[in-house]
């Protein structure tokens, strides 16, 4: 893009990768699976009402769901974001 600035790529350290899925199966292997789907089911069910979405999420993550797994559970009441459509050459 015309006059954007130049960035620098993101490098990740070697063997983070590995060390984060490590510390995920632990994660998933500690929690109780059951608790997780039913306090992500409440995630969703208050996403898709009126009802504060923060006491659900706060339990969803105290249960040991993930970020990511929260954020499924809010795309499958809201569905994937789609950042509105916007003419060639406007910000």
């Amino acid at each position: 893009m015309e006059g954007a600035e130049p960035y620098e790529t993101l490098r990740a350290v070697p063997g983070i990768e590995e060390r984060q899925a490590e510390r995920l199966a632990k994660l998933r292997a500690w929690r109780c699976g059951d608790r997780v789907h039913r306090t992500l089911a409440a995630v969703t069910a208050a996403a898709g009402g009126d009802d504060n979405l923060l006491p659900p999420m706060k339990e969803a993550l105290a249960a040991g769901a993930t970020v990511g797994e929260v954020c499924d559970a809010l795309r499958a009441a809201w569905g994937p974001h789609a950042p509105p459509a916007r003419p060639l050459g406007t910000v």
